[in-house]
This record gives C-alpha cells, sequence and structure tokens, in this order.
C-alpha cells in the first residue's frame, strides 16, 4: 500500500510540474475566444424588434386590445376584457432582460475593452435607450443602472432604478451619442440592421427619440419637457420618411429573422379590427390597406366593419344575433401581417405630430401647428408603402382626406393624438405610452364581467412574479417607491 501511495504521490507532482503551459496548448489557435461585436448587435436588434412571444402577449393580447385597435371574442385575449394574465402581463420583461438588456451591456463592455471608435459607442447607447425605454414605459421603475451585470459584474439582484432617474439618464446617453456622431458610415455597416450605420441617421433617431422622451415628461415636469424638446429639435430629428427607423424581417426559420407580430398572426385567426378604429378610419384611404373582411379578404370598404371590445362569443351573439366573427375585420393578411413585414420603432410620422405639438405648446419647430400636422398625416399615409406597392397611396388621396378632414386649431391636441394613434398601428407599446400620456382618443372603456380594473383602461403591465422570489428586496422596494404592482398603477410620467 505504501509502495501504490508513493507512485500515486510521485505522478501527481510530475503532472503539476508539467503543468505549465497547458493552458496555451488547450486553446484553438484557429478559432476566436470573443463573438465580434457586430455579430451580437444583429442578434440585440432581432431580439429587440421582438419574437412571437412577448409580440403575441405585450404587444398584441395586452395593448393592441386596450387601445382598441384590435378587437376579439377569444377569453384569453386579457387585454381585451382586462383580465391579469401574469405569463402575458410580464412576457416583454421575461424576454428583454434575458436578451436584448444582456445582449446590449455586453456589446457595450466589448466595445470599450476593445476601444473601438466613439461613433460605435454612440450607436450602441442609442440602441440601448430603446430597449430601456420600452421597458420602462410599459412597467415603470426597472432593474436599469445594474441591469444586464449578472455575467459581466456579479450583480444577480438588481436594483429598481425611479423611472424619473432612468428618463435623466436616458436623456442623457442621448444628448451625448448624438453629439458623437457624424456623416460617415459607422464601422457597424451592415451588421446593423436598422440603419446600416448611417451616422446622421442615428443622430437623427437620437434627437427623435429625446423628442419622444421629453413629450412624455408633460404632465410631471413641464418645464424638462420644453427645455429636451428644445435641444432635441435644434440638434436636427427625422425629416423624411427615408429616416424611419424600422427593421426589414425576411421569412425564414423560426427564430432567425421573422416579424414577431406576424408570427403571431399566422398562429390566432382571432383578432379583428376594432370598432373604434374602423369608425374613425371612415373616408380614409388607410382602412383598406390595414382590414380586410375575414370571411373573403374583401377590402372594399362597405364590406369592412369593427368587432366591439370587451365581448365573448355569447355576448356577441345576443347583441347582434352572429355565431363567430368572420363578418368583421381583420388586420389585412395580404399586406401588414406578414412573417417578411417590417417592424418599426420610430416613424417620422410621429416625429411630425410632436413636433405640431411642440408647435402648440411653446412655437417651437416654426410654431406652425398646421403645417406640421399636415405634414404627419402625409407621412403616416406614405410609410404604409414600405409594406409593399399594394399598400401605397396617391398624393391625389391624401389630398382630399385633408380637405375632407381639415385641421381645426381649436381641436389641436386632440387631432394630434388621434392621428398619432393611428400612425403607431402594431406599434403597441407606443400607442399605449402615448395615450397615457395625452388621453387621446378619447376611448370608451369596456366593463367585461370579472375584470381586473373595475372596468378602466389599464395604466401599465405588471412584473415577472419571479421576482418575488430571486430579488425580495428590491422588488420589495420598488412596490414600496412606485404603488402596488397592478395593473391600474400609474408609472411617474402618468400622474
Amino acid at each position: 500500500m505504501k509502495k501504490v501511495i508513493f507512485k500515486l504521490l510521485l505522478l501527481l507532482l510530475v503532472f503539476t510540474s508539467c503543468d505549465n503551459g497547458y493552458e496555451e496548448l488547450n486553446v484553438d489557435p484557429t478559432k476566436s475566444s470573443q463573438i465580434d461585436a457586430a455579430s451580437k448587435l444583429t442578434a440585440t436588434q432581432l431580439r429587440m424588434s421582438g419574437e412571437r412571444y412577448e409580440a403575441w402577449r405585450a404587444n398584441l393580447i395586452y395593448q393592441s386590445t386596450m387601445m382598441q385597435h384590435i378587437a376579439t371574442t377569444a377569453s384569453y385575449w386579457s387585454g381585451d376584457k382586462y383580465f391579469w394574465n401574469k405569463g402575458y402581463a410580464s412576457s416583454l420583461w421575461d424576454r428583454y432582460y434575458s436578451g436584448p438588456v444582456k445582449g446590449i451591456e455586453d456589446i457595450l463592455a466589448q466595445l470599450k475593452k476593445e476601444e473601438q471608435p466613439a461613433e460605435m459607442i454612440a450607436i450602441a447607447r442609442i440602441q440601448r435607450v430603446v430597449i430601456y425605454q420600452r421597458l420602462t414605459d410599459l412597467y415603470g421603475d426597472i432593474p436599469y443602472s445594474e441591469a444586464g451585470k449578472g455575467y459581466l459584474e456579479g450583480v444577480l439582484t438588481p436594483k429598481y432604478d425611479l423611472q424619473s432617474d432612468i428618463y435623466a439618464d436616458m436623456l442623457k446617453e442621448l444628448e451625448e451619442s448624438a453629439a458623437e456622431l457624424s456623416t460617415g458610415t459607422s464601422k457597424w455597416g451592415a451588421a446593423d440592421l436598422i440603419f446600416k450605420g448611417d451616422q446622421a441617421k442615428w443622430k437623427k433617431y437620437a434627437n427623435s427619440m429625446m423628442l419622444r422622451l421629453a413629450l412624455r415628461m408633460i404632465k410631471v415636469n413641464a418645464g424638462g419637457a420644453q427645455e429636451w424638446a428644445t435641444k432635441a429639435i435644434a440638434g436636427g430629428v427625422m425629416t423624411s420618411n427615408s429616416d424611419i427607423a424600422y427593421i426589414q424581417h425576411t421569412p425564414g426559420p423560426e427564430g432567425i429573422n421573422k416579424n414577431g407580430n406576424g408570427e403571431a398572426f399566422s398562429a390566432d385567426s382571432n383578432p379583428r379590427l376594432s370598432k373604434t378604429f374602423v369608425d374613425f378610419l371612415n373616408g380614409d384611404p388607410r382602412l383598406p390597406i390595414l382590414g380586410a373582411r375575414r370571411s373573403d379578404k374583401s377590402t372594399i370598404v362597405a364590406n369592412l366593419k369593427g368587432l366591439p371590445n370587451g365581448l365573448d362569443s355569447d355576448l356577441l351573439k345576443a347583441a347582434t344575433g352572429e355565431d363567430n366573427t368572420n363578418a368583421y375585420a381583420e388586420p389585412n393578411r395580404a399586406i401588414i401581417t406578414g412573417e417578411d413585414a417590417p417592424m418599426f420603432f420610430q416613424t417620422y410620422a410621429e416625429v411630425e405630430f410632436m413636433l405640431a405639438e411642440s408647435a402648440f405648446r411653446w412655437g417651437l419647430a416654426g410654431g406652425n401647428v398646421e403645417s406640421h400636422y399636415n405634414a404627419g398625416v402625409t407621412a403616416a399615409m406614405k410609410y404604409l408603402s414600405i409594406y409593399g406597392s399594394a399598400a401605397t397611396i396617391s398624393d391625389v388621396k391624401i389630398q382630399d382626406y385633408l380637405t375632407n378632414k381639415p385641421f381645426v386649431a381649436a381641436n389641436a391636441l386632440q387631432m394630434i393624438g388621434d392621428q398619432y394613434w393611428v400612425a403607431t398601428f402594431l406599434n403597441e407599446y407606443e400607442t399605449f405610452a402615448n395615450w397615457r400620456r395625452t388621453g387621446f382618443p378619447n376611448l370608451v372603456p369596456v366593463n367585461y364581467p370579472g375584470n381586473e380594473t373595475n372596468g378602466t383602461i389599464p395604466r401599465r403591465l405588471t412584473y415577472t412574479t419571479s421576482e418575488q422570489v430571486v430579488n425580495p428586496t428590491n422588488y420589495a422596494a420598488a412596490i414600496a417607491a412606485q404603488g402596488p404592482d397592478v395593473l391600474t398603477t400609474r408609472v411617474w410620467w402618468d400622474k
């Protein structure tokens, strides 16, 4: 036994003494030890655009129905009837923190470590704001300053930052990042799916996002809203539909580059256009582009009727005598619901409507409210052609619409808000946020039996319930600061 032990100790000593250099010998010199940041940016942008999971649940099931763009009798479409489905309500949180948040924080750390150009870092910082803005607007106080730092810094239970602090930092990030950009092509190049590395377009996007965030603060910090709106406009915002921030998706295997909304529509035949939406679009050339009758795909305007929100099949039968919803208009599957459809984050039309509001409130952007309003309506109709030639609206039809439904100065804010609502169809994150900020359009709530909100339209979605277990101290602090984790609690800028 002693001899055996002696031999084992001798072998251990030999292997230990020969260990120097083994780490290098085990590294394959033909393979990178770090994934290129460009590949990470592409993946992060695709994840940010939205996969079927959260696009279906957070964007469509909840927000599109609460905002009365879409209606359905299906009971699992929780937003249509103000039910609380904890998994659906937390779906954006669940996917964003494990995907885009982790991705963008990793990219920024890598860019700084590799000492990449300032313009690359600036674009990544703007992308970071886009990700967190969607999260904080939907949930309120969220992990921000410590988010995505689990692998990088070992922060596994991040604190929740106040939304007021998050907004202050996001505005700073946009201002500083825009200052780093010029007119050349970024080193990101084609890896950037939004602007292909065009620095000038990213600069306009940063300032346009700044304008969005500025106006979001109008109810809680009117002075700050004006200050930041002034900076944004002076810095240079979007000036045409060629500046729109969007990703053009392509068909292919699931999870590669499909439009998340499109995947949801492929899987779900229940959604119909809301009666509120269709009625507003009466006389609007966008209606036969956005909708088609479910039964026969007709786009004849006289055949397009909207489904009231807040009904189930029994209530529909009692109200109309109809057994199903096939006679109602659905989102036009020939044009706008494809898995290869573009996904829009911010459009020039939205910017023109914000300029119109800024002109109305503070005399900014030349002070001509009507001019910016008309430019917004025109852009909102023109940009639909990005879906394809079948979505093209002629100049004559646009002018006829503006002539028949002219701008009325006395109703400026309502008209701007109503048109913003139409222009953000299918980007329901922005629709929901802008409605909470402005109160337009004037939506009539539903009061379905057993709803969660006493017949009022929800004001936010709820945190993932796992936070109560894995991050209880910070979760409790967020509840204490913001209010109960329920659908009716208002976020900071919605007071």
